[in-house]
């Protein structure tokens, strides 16, 4: 079949970078309970959140690198490599495992804390290691904030197929995509978890974000462009965020609630974030369109200084990404433990933003140590 799909320009997207990055320190902050600090993060002002964004630039990522690796290399070569990428992710997903559920044992034994272990959800695996351990190595078991890295890895996993086809069908796959979506959550399907329940992010629901993350890297962007740009989206897209933040505040303020009719309130909270809501996912696309219409790529803006920790961070996304996990429970663990006062939740998450940033000017330091050129032999003269 022809080509249809548009490649993006060559070259790193500063914007994708800077966004993961933010995304990545939002999940740190929000996974963080009690914290002052998370009022800062995006689930407090709208529908999507922190994690809506890291799938769909994931999605976005995955198409932008692996599609021209196809499109020059051959899809065996593309498909291959994108299935490495997949085990380096589930390399690290296995290694962040062991670290948390070795940290939150030890903490809870020190401490004699009990309840860490349960709301964390690692009694079972106290009581039943090896069984817990194998079901976590075939993504079952997830202790507390650990299902995000599972989500990604399936949906890189059964990616390349379907990158295959966006290449040639763009809109029919994100078309056949979207059927899913909504089978999905018209018949309930979802994956099973252990030892009860099901998975937190269901897969078959989020696959539409990562999907339409990708399309709009191959050509999407440039077809919605017209619509973006136009005063009907521009007047649609704020009125429909006003609408967003009145109901995620109505949440927390009983004040505003009562202001709103039960059943309108009622339709939209909880907010169904397991199950990827409509109205989650319309909130989580009227914000990828105003970034495209107010942030073009070559804004002279993201070379400023203050947003190069953020980028950074996006560059060096899965270390980050796990540092985070695994700093937000220690975070927890002093707010318990030490103080809960608003001074130290500022302090921690501070503290813990600036070490997942060293970590990322390390890891992208020494990569480019490893990549520096040998030195030339020296070759003795004859005297």
């Amino acid at each position: 079949m022809k080509i249809l799909a548009t490649l993006p320009t060559k070259g790193r997207d500063l914007r994708l970078d800077l966004f993961r990055g933010v995304a990545n320190w939002g999940i740190f902050l929000d996974h963080i309970p009690n914290n002052i600090v998370n009022w800062v993060t995006t689930r407090n002002y709208g529908f999507s959140d922190a994690a809506d964004l890291f799938i769909f630039i994931s999605g976005y990522t995955v198409a932008f690198v692996f599609a021209r690796m196809m499109l020059e290399r051959g899809f065996i070569i593309g498909a291959t490599r994108l299935v490495k990428r997949v085990w380096q992710i589930y390399v690290a997903h296995v290694f962040l495992f062991v670290l948390y559920l070795a940290e939150i044992g030890y903490v809870a034994q020190r401490s004699g804390n009990s309840g860490f272990t349960d709301d964390f959800n690692i009694r079972g695996f106290l009581d039943n290691p090896a069984q817990f351990l194998f079901e976590g190595l075939i993504l079952r078991f997830k202790p507390v904030n650990m299902d995000v890295l599972p989500l990604y890895i399936v949906l890189m996993g059964v990616f390349p197929p379907i990158l295959w086809l966006m290449l040639r069908r763009p809109n029919m796959t994100l078309a056949a995509s979207g059927v899913l979506y909504l089978a999905a959550r018209h018949f309930g399907w979802n994956l099973s978890a252990y030892p009860t329940g099901l998975w937190y992010f269901n897969p078959f629901a989020w696959q539409f974000l990562f999907t339409f993350g990708a399309w709009f890297a191959l050509g999407g962007a440039a077809q919605a462009m017209p619509f973006i740009r136009s005063r009907t989206a521009l007047v649609l897209g704020i009125g429909y965020l006003l609408f967003a933040l009145v109901m995620t505040m109505a949440a927390r303020f009983d004040e505003l609630r009562s202001l709103i009719p039960p059943e309108v309130y009622g339709a939209f909270n909880p907010n169904d974030k397991s199950n990827l809501a409509p109205y989650r996912l319309l909130h989580f696309v009227v914000f990828a369109f105003f970034v495209v219409r107010l942030l073009p790529r070559d804004w002279p803006g993201l070379e400023w200084a203050i947003f190069r920790p953020a980028i950074k961070c996006g560059q060096q996304s899965l270390e980050v990404f796990c540092s985070g996990i695994f700093l937000s429970f220690a975070a927890h663990v002093v707010l318990v433990e030490i103080s809960g006062a608003i001074w130290m939740q500022i302090v921690v998450s501070i503290v813990g933003i600036l070490m997942m940033t060293v970590l990322a000017y390390y890891r992208s330091w020494s990569k480019n140590a490893d990549k520096a050129p040998k030195a030339k032999p020296v070759v003795a003269m004859a005297g």
